[in-house]
């Protein structure tokens, strides 16, 4: 028994030893550069954000804009119907991003086939995208939102939320589509080759091989898109809807006062922040794997 407790004990101080090896002398110069360049980046942030807060009440007409811009009792007030608003933004998002994916990945299909009999897809794809990328989307919502219930249609086919939703599905996807056939065509001929020489037909590589590779690596940009989607959204009140910008727009009228507009810029601000490190997170892990530095 006493050999044995001796050979773990050997074992685990092994162990522990090659777990907590001394770093080497780059190693901790790197350290301690990331950490001088941490505290240098924190003093100076802090010293610009002090100067800003010091300097910005001793303007002359810092009151009038405190008080039309930074009224606390109107941000109570109205903040509650904001946010009800709100809720509306998000159903239009929900319901609007999977048609854009969809219709996205389709058309990026069509602008990769190759077969000649398929070249009016090919066109009609080509054509498609750059319409609505040269369209500005907000110009794209009062077209469609205005001219389409011009036709004298019935309900529910003239409602202003049915036509603004359609109209940013035509136009975003037509920037997703360009994502996903980046990514397609990212994919190195080999993979192609490859397929083929295990007998997949064109249309099994692409569903098989090509596609689940230009999705993984097209996440990042994708989700860009619908964190822009996501504020685009409010450009449908335009047309009629009211959704948050345009309950920002009725308080603002009612109370006379610009305090509703910043409570509608903290709630996207609440909402895309973290959308938008998220997908810094994801890029950062994406050019470590492309990068060969994440390899253990």
């Amino acid at each position: 028994m006493v050999p044995e407790m001796s050979d773990h004990s050997g074992t685990s101080s092994l162990s522990e030893d090659s777990t907590q090896r001394p770093l080497s002398r780059r190693q901790v110069f790197e350290q301690r550069q990331k950490r001088r360049s941490l505290l240098i980046a924190l003093a100076s942030s802090l010293a610009v954000i002090g100067l800003l807060v010091a300097l910005i009440p001793q303007t002359p007409g810092w009151y009038k804009v405190k008080r039309s811009f930074f009224n606390g009792p109107i941000l109570d007030e109205t903040f509650p119907a904001l946010l009800r608003a709100f809720v509306k933004d998000i159903q239009i998002f929900l319901w609007c991003a999977p048609c854009i994916l969809v219709l996205g990945m389709l058309l990026a299909i069509c602008r990769n086939v190759r077969s000649p009999l398929l070249f009016p897809l090919r066109l009609f794809a080509a054509a498609y995208t750059d319409i609505f990328r040269g369209i500005p989307v907000i110009l794209t919502i009062l077209l469609i939102g205005f001219g389409i219930p011009g036709l004298g249609m019935d309900r529910p086919w003239n409602s202003p939320y049915l036509w603004g939703s359609v109209a940013l599905i035509l136009a975003y996807s037509s920037y997703v589509s360009e994502v996903f056939r980046a990514g397609i065509e990212s994919i190195h001929e080999s993979q192609r080759a490859g397929a083929r020489s295990l007998g997949l037909s064109s249309s099994q590589t692409l569903r098989h091989i090509i596609i689940p590779q230009a999705i993984r690596r097209v996440i990042p940009p994708l989700m860009n898109d619908f964190v822009s989607l996501q504020k685009d959204v409010a450009l449908i009140s335009l047309i009629g809807p009211i959704e948050i910008l345009r309950q920002a727009g009725i308080d603002k009228s009612k109370y006379a006062n610009f305090t509703p507009y910043v409570g509608a810029a903290i709630i996207f601000l609440l909402l895309t922040i973290p959308e938008t490190r998220f997908v810094d997170h994801l890029m950062s892990r994406e050019r470590r794997r492309t990068s060969g530095t994440a390899v253990r």
